[in-house]
């Protein structure tokens, strides 16, 4: 809540202007004044008006047909005409006893606060007896935005008046505004102890214990103010930020609802309600309340992003796009549209385009460890495999802990030929998470690419022993034991990857070839006849040794 609100509702200007003077004190009758009293009296307010302006008009300069003239046209609401007057009046007689004040009333209600000011600081010096300058010019100096002066002239004021309810709401509203909180806190409750229903000051506490995140405070005084105005959008608004920061997002979506319905062209209130929504997994009605959003505020990108992911939620990719891609035309940079248009660009099968989004978010935004992840990954699936390692070592300079990040590093490295760099980096995976079977198995390939069978055996072996059960894992075993000569183990090897897959035609090849080794011949023809069945290409290796 902003505190202006308060001061525009509760800080108010000095009541009316001063009275015509009496004609008693006169030193002689004036006909035209008499005239205007009547029609006055009689309620010709625009009569009396046009017969004053035209003395004036003719050259009379008295100045009690100035006063009369400028209270006349106060009482009509003509502000801006009753200020010309007045300060006709002062022009005349610059020590006159009403004219400064009258005008700073005037240029208070057309909200002219440093001319009112000022008019109020002249009164003061004409006139050190009235008490009611110093008050409006506290009043004018918290409006023109300068709460610390407003303080001096309302502390004279209230020396005198010390129980002055206006006075001391001013004083209130000026200690707020210059984080003097705890006196601002004890005349507030003076004023609520005079005047229990005075609204404002309830509304400036909600505002100032919202600011304090003292949730107790505000819900007692949202509670209060409730009470005085059911339909209070200061209280509602204090209630949904407390439910919000409670977590119970169906009474925030409840009291954003109480909000919306009383104030439906406030952007705020709709965008809110699609947050309590969007919290609650409710995200049709999320994206209802961030569309009325968006069309309040087009400007608004962070409401085309939430309706984004709200479409995303409800698999409206078409949707989501066209939300994302109109949030990055108005904020070309902002990196949670780029983020999760490129997301939904990946999904559409626009991978091309989603590299390029992921590429420009910020480095220094939330997304970029994650945008730099999916950036290598997309590289690495295109074949980039030298940019794709670059883009993963990236990811691992702000966050060394990244077992999948080494993991693709690793994959990367080891597609364009840099063992030594996969063997690492696979190794750092192992370092993190010793269970990881993908840094296992990548590690098993690099070991049968360099003919480490030794090696590629016992990382087989880890991976049958962390729960891998493929078929292509005891099909590579059998191959690293028969090239080792251990027959005897190639066949239960051949014959578990069979388990797995009895079309596995490579395997029923290799075990036919093993088992002829072992001088089963029958058996093994029946292998190669059912290998030759499943894949007849093998024909043209039938008669090759086995290879991994």
């Amino acid at each position: 809540m902003e505190y202006v609100a308060g001061i525009e509702n509760g800080v108010s200007m000095p009541p009316g202007v001063t009275p015509i003077n009496d004609l008693k004190n006169q030193k002689r009758a004036n006909k035209t004044l008499s005239k205007a009293v009547s029609l006055h009296l009689e309620g010709k307010l625009e009569s009396a008006a046009r017969l004053l302006t035209k003395a004036i008009e003719d050259g009379e300069r008295e100045p009690s047909l100035y006063s009369a003239l400028g209270h006349i046209q106060y009482e009509m609401r003509d502000y801006e005409a009753a200020g010309r007057t007045y300060s006709q009046l002062s022009e005349i007689d610059s020590q006159h006893r009403t004219a400064h004040f009258n005008r700073g009333v005037c240029l208070g209600n057309l909200k002219e606060w440093k001319d009112a000011a000022d008019a109020f600081r002249r009164a003061f010096e004409a006139d050190a007896s009235r008490s009611d300058a110093m008050l409006g010019l506290g009043i004018a100096l918290i409006h023109d935005g300068h709460p610390g002066d407003a303080l001096m002239p309302l502390e004279k004021y209230l020396s005198l008046f010390p129980n002055h309810e206006q006075a001391l709401f001013g004083q209130a509203v000026a200690l707020q505004q210059t984080g003097r909180h705890a006196e601002s806190v004890e005349q507030y409750r003076k004023v609520l102890s005079r005047n229990p229903k005075c609204e404002e000051a309830l509304s400036n506490l909600v505002a100032m214990f919202i600011e304090k995140k003292d949730h107790e405070s505000v819900r007692r005084y949202a509670e209060m103010l409730c009470e005085l105005q059911p339909d209070s959008p200061v209280a509602t608004e204090a209630l949904a930020t407390l439910a919000f920061q409670d977590g119970d997002y169906l009474s925030a979506a409840r009291h954003c609802r109480t909000l919306c319905e009383s104030a439906p062209d406030r952007f705020e209130n709709w965008f809110n309600l699609g947050v309590a929504h969007h919290k609650m997994g409710n995200y049709d009605k999320a994206a209802q309340a961030y569309r009325q959003a968006a069309s309040l505020q087009p400007s608004s990108a962070q409401s085309h992003l939430n309706l984004g992911v709200a479409q995303q939620e409800l698999n409206d990719l078409a949707g989501a796009r066209a939300s994302y891609e109109h949030a990055l035309n108005i904020d070309p940079n902002q990196s949670g549209v780029l983020w999760n248009l490129a997301l939904v660009l990946e999904q559409q099968g626009e991978r091309q385009w989603a590299e390029k989004l992921y590429a420009r978010i910020n480095e220094d935004a939330p997304e970029w460890g994650d945008a730099c992840f999916r950036l290598g990954y997309l590289r690495l699936l295109r074949g980039d495999y030298i940019n794709s390692a670059e883009a993963f070592e990236a990811c691992l300079a702000h966050r060394l802990d990244w077992p999948e990040a080494h993991l693709n590093a690793g994959i990367a490295y080891a597609r364009n030929g840099n063992a030594p760099a996969a063997r690492k980096s696979f190794q750092e995976v192992l370092t993190l998470r010793p269970d990881s079977s993908d840094a296992v198995r990548g590690l098993a390939a690099l070991a049968l690419e360099q003919e480490e069978f030794t090696e590629a055996y016992d990382l087989h072996r880890r991976l049958i022993e962390l729960g891998e059960h493929s078929p292509e894992l005891f099909y590579n075993a059998g191959l690293i034991c028969q090239k080792q000569g251990q027959t005897q183990d190639a066949v239960g090897f051949y014959q578990q990857a069979l388990n797995e897959d009895p079309q596995f035609a490579e395997a029923l090849l290799n075990l036919g070839h093993a088992l002829m080794s072992m001088g089963q011949e029958e058996e093994a023809r029946s292998y190669w006849r059912r290998a030759i069945r499943e894949k007849p290409e093998l024909a043209q290796t039938y008669f090759e040794p086995p290879t991994a």
